[in-house]
């Protein structure tokens, strides 16, 4: 069942998110704590949740930390709060995207529909990526691009590898220094840059319009799988 937990405060928000989610046949629950959302979730088990970060009891960030101990599925961010250091907090604590208000509702679920999708198999690492166009094969750890191999350097296959594990999602900065350079190397943003500007040549992706890496400014980066 396609339930969805709002965990927000405003009223007007959840009867705006309610009449939206409803149209779209999608089952909601309310709360308007930090208590009765962690309690709802457990619960209720939904298939999604939309958190604020502004809610009276408990500041969200550490209400999405405490779901991340116990709930695996999607979590979207609905908050006021549009500094990237809040963006890059949330994301890094296990929320899979951020949205920030005002918003429209074909765009929250436009992200909604493209997290459902990406529920079923996110614990699946795919062994092969094809679009038609890029070939990823990650076991045999072979690429091809419209029928042509491409040489990647490891440091290329394995970011491109993370990058299409979460396809659809952002990836921090710092989860894919800490993945591919290792922990010492969070700080090191430059050695990312270069290795994205690399990949995007390589794979002839335009980074004003891309068809695989999308750049979050500040924040990460997200495999697109593809348009």
């Amino acid at each position: 069942m396609n339930t969805i937990l709002v965990i927000d405060d405003e009223p007007q928000i959840r009867r705006f998110l309610r009449i939206g989610l409803n149209a779209q046949h999608y089952d909601v629950i309310e709360a308007e704590t930090a208590k009765q959302g962690l309690e709802k979730a457990v619960l209720e088990s939904p298939r999604l949740i939309i958190l604020d970060l502004g809610l009276p009891d408990q500041d969200g960030q550490k209400v999405l930390e405490q779901l991340r101990e116990f709930y695996t599925g999607p979590i979207i961010i609905l908050s006021v709060r549009h500094h990237e250091s809040e963006k890059v907090r949330a994301l890094d604590a296990g929320a899979n995207d951020y949205v920030v208000k005002p918003f429209g509702i074909q765009e929250l679920l436009a992200r909604i529909r493209s997290l459902l999708r990406q529920q079923g198999d996110m614990d699946v690492l795919p062994e092969v990526f094809d679009d038609g166009v890029l070939h990823v094969d990650i076991v045999q750890r072979k690429v091809l691009l419209a029928g042509a191999p491409l040489r990647l350097s490891r440091k290329e296959f394995e970011l491109l590898r993370l990058l299409i594990s979460y396809r659809g999602r952002i990836v921090t900065q710092r989860q894919l220094l800490t993945e591919v350079w290792g922990k010492t190397h969070v700080e090191d943003s430059h050695y990312l840059r270069i290795v994205i500007a690399r990949l995007r040549a390589k794979l002839a992706d335009d980074p004003a319009a891309p068809r695989y890496l999308e750049t979050e400014p500040g924040v990460g980066y997200r495999f697109l799988g593809g348009k």
